[in-house]
């Protein structure tokens, strides 16, 4: 396999580790500083020009992409994947994972368990929001933040205030979120490579310090984590989108609280610390999967007229429910289930005798007017809108 690393620090324990261990297996790396590329949209196919050259033929691509170049270092592994470079860790995954809102956003909208967030701008809804969030001690976080750097805790609402308003002034964009107490200190680790936990490790602070960060001082233990946390771990990189992520979890009284999805995991603490080779293990999935890659589903399977991608929600009193619709009835609407997601279960490839149950959602390619039909009327939230008190308008209105 030839493989592009693409990092701007050759010489970083990570960097190394994954070249030493192509190199072991007989693989071809290659480490490329990400800014050094030039993408051309000039030829009749997608390219990429490196120094000044045209870039070599390369099987896969692993992007160890520093968050201050995050722009320029997804238009690159866009392009790459344009090219059909294989990589564990694509363009949109890396998207969601930097952006702490957007993960959050889509972490929350698939039922994963995490601290109670909120996101504001107008001064007049900070303590609002800390009350949402179960009030002080609130952590407040800069969302382009990396590695512990504009996290803070705020010991009571005066402090959290003050600090909120302070950022807000310089136009920083900050998120206020619960403390988890019980967790203080502390989080675990998991790092993800395709469907499986291949690492783990505790995280703990030093004295004084709540952010466990390595790069704070933290220290490191290995740890066996309980199938609850790597069910979770695994499900949270999934829905990143990516196939090689480092999660961190809190671990609160109520089991996993994920914090943030990593898609360029340092590996010194976590190899360190276990005594595992998680670089090979990386580059062993890569090779894997340059053979029989995974396809974007939503890019590649809507060429032809009429058809699509589309997930159904399946509520109470839906058409499917009626005289026990199974996923195989659907193919006479020429419709295919590609994964059925049952609770906590996500189910691939299905088999087309299962009937068809509330709550179920169901990722299907077929006819787009057939499924159409089958999505029900969106469903309103009930608000409570409390009327605000009339104000007298100045004379000139």
């Amino acid at each position: 396999m030839k493989l592009a690393i693409l990092s701007r620090a050759p010489r970083s324990y990570s960097t190394s580790r994954l070249v030493a261990a192509a190199v072991e297996r007989g693989h071809e790396p290659r480490v490329l500083d990400t800014l050094r590329f030039a993408i051309d949209l000039s030829s009749d196919e997608p390219d990429l020009q490196y120094r000044g050259r045209p870039l070599d033929d390369f099987d896969a691509v692993l992007p160890r992409i520093g968050a201050s170049i995050t722009f320029f270092g997804l238009a690159v592994v866009r392009q790459f994947e344009q090219m059909d470079v294989y990589t564990p860790t694509p363009s949109n995954g890396i998207a969601n994972s930097r952006d702490k809102l957007r993960a959050i956003q889509i972490l929350s909208r698939h039922d994963v368990r995490i601290p109670a967030t909120t996101f504001v701008r107008d001064r007049a809804d900070v303590l609002p929001a800390i009350d949402r969030v179960g009030g002080a001690p609130v952590v407040i976080k800069l969302l382009e933040g990396t590695q512990g750097i504009g996290v803070i805790l705020a010991p009571d609402t005066k402090v959290a205030e003050a600090v909120i308003e302070t950022l807000q002034s310089t136009r920083q964009n900050v998120l206020i979120q619960r403390f988890v107490a019980e967790s203080r200190g502390r989080d675990v680790r998991a790092l993800v490579v395709g469907d499986r936990v291949v690492a783990g490790m505790r995280r703990v602070a030093q004295d004084g310090e709540f952010r466990s960060n390595v790069h704070r001082g933290g220290r490191v233990e290995a740890v066996e984590l309980d199938p609850e946390f790597e069910a979770t771990a695994i499900r949270a990189a999934q829905i990143m989108g990516l196939r090689v992520a480092g999660v961190d979890m809190l671990e609160s009284a109520d089991g996993p609280v994920v914090m943030e999805v990593n898609s360029s995991p340092g590996l010194q603490g976590i190899e360190q610390a276990t005594g595992l080779d998680v670089a090979g293990t990386i580059i062993d999935y890569a090779a894997q999967q340059v053979a029989f890659p995974e396809l974007d589903v939503r890019q590649r399977l809507t060429v032809s007229a009429g058809y699509g991608v589309a997930e159904i929600s399946v509520h109470e009193g839906a058409s499917l429910l009626d005289a026990e619709t199974t996923l195989g009835d659907l193919r006479q609407l020429d419709i295919s289930v590609l994964t059925l997601h049952r609770g906590t279960m996500v189910i691939p490839n299905p088999r087309s005798d299962r009937i068809i149950e509330v709550d179920d959602r169901l990722l299907c390619f077929g006819k787009l007017e057939s499924m159409r039909g089958l999505v029900p009327e969106r469903r309103r939230r009930r608000s409570v809108i409390q009327p605000l008190p009339e104000t007298p308008l100045p004379d000139e209105f």
